[in-house]
């Protein structure tokens, strides 16, 4: 169960308030739709975040839909507590048709699973056929969240964020390296990805033991600093 539904009046929850308007305004010539969330590498949380972000968008009134694109390691099923059966994957190979694979989870919140485990996860995110996806599915969702695989290991969450509106990166506190973080921006930028922000997730306070998060701008290395209490 996510922070932000489990427990809507805690400070966690309250952090993603804050993440969600920093979101809606992040933009205004090019309003957010379309959301890819990653990390350098595995362990990072981005597979909660990218569901907590979900939720709150949702409880705003707004229609969200969340995929899994980690067609190598599906994990947002667990955390729904969905089975990963048909899905994205299927969809995309011509097995299943769309209306079939979107899950609902709540009155205004979706979920497409990844679906069949494929054996060219970067070949299949990357194609036409998944940028033609995108837009039908843009027609009837206010926001799409892509949780996709960390950037270092593979290309896969490169190409969806060459496609996305915006890109947030999730950083673990005193696990992701400084290194690792500015080779991801880098690697993202050169995609051209927008990358609206990062979000740090685990920094263990041990006096009052809560996490400590912030939403920042890369490029104007200003952040807006927010606690998260631990789960």
């Amino acid at each position: 169960m996510f922070i932000t539904k489990k427990m809507p009046k805690s400070l966690s929850a309250e952090a993603y308030r804050s993440l969600r308007t920093s979101i809606k305004f992040s933009s205004v010539d090019r309003p957010i739709k379309t959301l890819v969330v990653t990390s350098s590498i595995m362990g990072e949380g981005k597979s909660t975040v990218a569901g907590n972000i979900a939720n709150i968008l949702s409880q705003d009134g707004a229609r969200v839909l969340i995929i899994d694109c980690d067609l190598r390691k599906p994990s947002v099923h667990y955390n729904f507590f969905i089975t990963n059966g048909e899905g994205l994957t299927d969809v995309l190979v011509g097995n299943s048709d769309l209306k079939s694979v979107i899950k609902k989870v709540d009155d205004s919140l979706f979920l497409i699973t990844a679906g069949t485990v494929p054996p060219n996860p970067s070949e299949i995110l990357g194609s036409h056929g998944m940028e033609d996806l995108l837009e039908e599915l843009a027609v009837n969702f206010d926001y799409i969240i892509l949780d996709t695989p960390p950037v270092l290991p593979v290309t896969d969450a490169l190409l969806l964020a060459a496609k996305a509106d915006g890109t947030l990166i999730v950083v673990k506190s005193r696990v992701t390296k400084e290194k690792m973080v500015k080779e991801t921006y880098d690697k993202l930028i050169d995609v051209r990805a927008n990358v609206i922000g990062t979000v740090l997730n685990g920094c263990d306070k041990s006096i009052d033991n809560k996490y400590y998060g912030y939403y920042g701008d890369f490029k104007k290395h200003k952040e807006k600093k927010f606690k998260i209490k631990r789960k």
